[in-house]
């Protein structure tokens, strides 16, 4: 239980971070990254989100041949990051995704799924 909580807070710090790099909190995209990112608005970071998740899977199928493990670690690592950008841009945060996680917790995978093609059912029928 503790490396969740210590997990939570990492990413709370992190969120902050991005947070603060945010135009509208002073960030400025000559001096950060994240600042960068978040001015060239979701063309910029969802382009990002994409080549990560890529390499997420490329380094999976490395590790499948023999690779080095620990490379997927990294590379989900720059994926979440740049998944979080996209989080703060939305206004959403990382408690957010970590409260949806926890509400699916004990629901099978397939029911959950079979939920929300029954929710947008209903809503198309609306």
């Amino acid at each position: 239980m503790t490396t969740a909580v210590n997990s939570n807070d990492s990413l709370a710090r992190l969120a902050a971070v991005i947070e603060s790099r945010k135009a509208s909190n002073g960030g400025d995209p000559d001096a950060s990254y994240v600042a960068r990112l978040l001015h060239k608005g979701p063309d910029g970071f969802l382009k990002k989100i994409g080549e990560e998740a890529t390499e997420v899977v490329m380094a999976a199928k490395d590790a499948d041949h023999g690779g080095d493990k620990t490379k997927i670690v990294y590379e989900v690592a720059d994926l979440w990051f740049h998944c979080m950008i996209a989080l703060a841009h939305y206004d959403l945060t990382p408690a957010d995704v970590v409260a949806e996680l926890e509400r699916r917790a004990g629901t099978s995978g397939i029911e959950e799924k079979a939920l929300r093609k029954a929710i947008a059912r209903e809503a198309n029928n609306s």
